[in-house]
C-alpha cells in the first residue's frame, strides 16, 4: 500500500501533527466568551505556523509547471551503443515522472505565453534515477553557462521598473548573436504550444553513450508527440492566458483522467565519437542542431503518461531534476552549457528544497535503493539507523564498483577562459538562416509580425537596429522584412 493509499484509507479522529486527538477545530480557545485568544491553544498556533511555512522558494526558472507519471518502453535494440540497463532489451518498461514548465514566468504566471517549455524527465531505473532535463526546442539562446544568469536577468523583472523590459531582452540578444537561432524558433509558430501534450521534447544537449566494450557515442534525444503539433497564435494565447491561466496544466490533468494518455515516440541521433572533431558544426554547441540528413533520428522507445500526481506540492513543486543524475552507460559531453548545469541544477535543489530532497518519494529511486554515507541535515529521516557514516569501513557498508558510469575524454592544452572550438561551418547565423528559409510564406509573415511587435517596444534605436542586424546576417530577406515591419510599428 502506497503512502497516498494509506492516507486515503485511514479512519479515526482528527489529530494534531503530533497525533493528539483534536476536540474542536472550529473555535480557538479564549479567556472566557468573547475574550482574547490563549497562547495555550497549541492547535491554533500549530495550524498558523504551518500555514506560514507551506511554501518553499519557487524555482528561479521553470517555476510554473505541471507533471505526471508514466512509463518508458524500449522498442529497439541499442545495446551496441549503451550498456544502460533500462535500455537493455526490447519491451523493457521503466517508470518515469515528467515535469513540464515555462521558463521565465513565476509560479502564478499563465501557461499560454511565448516562452520555451521545460521537458524534465526522471527515469526510475534499477541502476538509480536518470534525469534528462531538456526543453521543447532542440537549441538554446546561449552556449556557455557563464552567461546564463545574465540571460535570465533580462527575461525577468527589471530591478527598477519591476516589469520585463523589451530594452533588456533585445539589448542582450543583440549583443549575443548566438541567440539568433533560438529566437527564430521562439517567435515562430512553435513558440506558444497549444498544450503540453501537443509539443515535442528534446534533450537539447549532446550526451555520451558507452557500451560494454567501452566504445563511445555522442547522442541527442528527441521526443516526438504522437498527438500532433498544435500551437497558438499570439492573439489566441493572449485571450487564453487571460481567461484560463491554468490551461496547460488543466489540459494535461483532464486528458489523463479521461484515459487519453499522451504519448511520445522517442528517437536519438547517434554520432560515433571519432567523427566529432571533424563534423562541420561543433557537436557540443547548444545553439546548433545536427541536421537529420547527417545523423538521421533512430526510434528507440515510447513514452506514455498515465497517472496524475496525488499532491501537486509534494510531487511537482518538490520534484527535483539534475542533469548530473546519470546511470552506467550514459554520461556528459564537453557541452559548456551542460557542464555548468551539472552543478547549477543540483545546487538549486539543495537551496530550494533541502540537502535531503532526494529522500522525498517523488525524487528517491523507485526501482533500487540509494546507498551512501551522507547523513543528517534538513529533511533527514533517519533511514540509515545505526549504520556507519564513513567509508572505507569493516562493518559491511556499501563499496565502490571501480567502474565509472561513462568513458573518459582525452584533454590537451592549457587551462584558460577559452572560446568553444569553431568547426568548418560554425557561425552564429547559418542555422537561423536555414530555419527561416525552411518556413512557408505564411510562417515567415507570422514570425516577422511576432518579432516586430516586440522589437518595436524597444526605446533606443541602436538596440533595435543591432537586434535586426543579427537577423539580416542570418538571411538578407529576413532582416529586410523585419526592419520594415519594425519601422511601420514605430512610425
Amino acid at each position: 500500500m502506497s503512502v497516498q493509499d494509506e492516507a486515503r484509507t485511514t479512519t479515526g479522529p482528527l489529530t494534531t501533527e503530533s497525533g493528539a486527538p483534536v476536540a474542536d477545530n472550529q473555535n480557538s480557545e479564549t479567556a472566557g466568551i468573547g475574550g482574547p485568544v490563549l497562547v495555550q491553544d497549541q492547535l491554533l498556533l500549530e495550524k498558523l505556523a504551518h500555514f506560514n511555512r507551506e511554501r518553499i522558494p519557487e524555482r528561479v526558472v521553470h517555476a510554473r509547471g505541471a507533471g505526471a507519471y508514466g512509463t518508458f518502453t524500449v522498442t529497439a535494440d541499442v545495446t551496441k551503443y549503451t550498456r544502460a540497463k533500462f535500455l537493455s532489451e526490447i519491451g523493457k518498461e521503466t517508470e518515469v515522472f515528467l515535469r513540464f514548465s515555462t521558463v521565465a514566468g513565476n509560479l502564478g504566471a499563465p501557461d499560454a505565453v511565448r516562452d520555451p517549455r521545460g521537458f524534465a524527465l526522471k527515469f526510475y531505473t534499477e541502476e538509480g534515477n536518470y534525469d534528462l532535463v531538456g526543453n521543447n526546442t532542440p537549441v538554446f539562446f546561449i552556449k556557455d553557462a557563464i552567461k546564463f544568469p545574465d540571460f535570465i536577468h533580462t527575461q525577468k523583472r527589471d530591478p527598477y521598473t519591476g516589469s520585463q523590459e523589451a530594452d533588456n531582452v533585445w539589448d542582450f540578444w543583440g549583443l549575443s548573436p548566438e541567440a539568433t537561432h533560438q529566437v527564430t524558433w521562439l517567435f515562430g509558430d512553435r513558440g506558444i504550444p497549444a498544450s503540453y501534450r501537443h509539443m515535442n521534447g528534446y534533450g537539447s544537449h549532446t550526451f555520451q553513450w558507452n557500451n560494454e566494450a567501452g566504445e563511445v557515442f555522442w547522442v541527442k534525444y528527441h521526443f516526438k508527440t504522437d498527438q500532433g503539433i498544435k500551437n497558438l497564435t499570439q492573439d489566441e494565447a493572449n485571450k487564453l492566458a487571460g481567461e484560463d491561466p491554468d490551461s496547460h496544466q488543466r489540459d494535461l490533468r483532464e486528458a489523463i483522467e479521461r484515459g487519453e494518455f499522451p504519448t511520445w515516440t522517442v528517437q536519438v541521433q547517434i554520432m560515433p565519437a571519432e567523427e566529432a572533431a571533424t563534423y562541420r558544426f561543433n557537436p557540443f554547441d547548444l545553439t546548433k542542431v545536427w541536421p537529420h540528413a547527417d545523423y538521421p533520428p533512430i526510434e528507440i522507445g515510447k513514452l506514455e503518461l498515465n497517472r496524475n500526481p496525488e499532491n501537486i506540492f509534494a510531487e511537482v513543486e518538490q520534484s527535483i531534476f539534475s542533469p548530473a543524475h546519470f546511470v552506467p552507460g550514459i554520461g556528459p559531453s564537453p557541452d559548456k552549457m551542460l557542464q555548468g548545469r551539472l552543478f547549477a541544477y543540483a545546487d538549486a535543489h539543495r537551496y530550494r528544497v533541502g540537502i535531503n530532497a532526494d529522500h522525498l518519494p517523488v525524487n528517491r529511486p523507485h526501482a533500487t535503493e540509494a546507498r551512501g554515507y551522507a547523513r543528517d541535515g534538513y529533511l533527514y529521516d533517519g533511514r540509515h539507523g545505526r549504520a556507519k557514516n564513513y567509508e572505507p569501513n569493516s562493518f559491511g557498508g556499501p563499496v565502490q564498483t571501480d567502474r565509472p558510469l561513462w568513458q573518459p575524454s582525452a584533454l590537451t592544452g592549457a587551462t584558460g577562459n577559452h572560446v568553444a572550438p569553431s568547426h568548418a561551418e560554425d557561425d552564429d547565423f547559418v542555422q537561423a538562416g536555414n530555419l527561416y528559409r525552411l518556413m512557408s510564406e505564411a510562417e515567415k509573415e507570422r514570425l516577422i509580425a511576432n518579432l516586430a511587435g516586440f522589437i518595436a517596444k524597444v526605446s533606443r534605436d541602436d538596440i533595435a537596429e543591432r537586434a535586426i542586424d543579427n537577423f539580416r546576417k542570418a538571411d538578407e530577406d529576413y532582416g529586410k522584412r523585419l526592419e520594415a515591419a519594425v519601422q511601420a510599428l514605430r512610425g
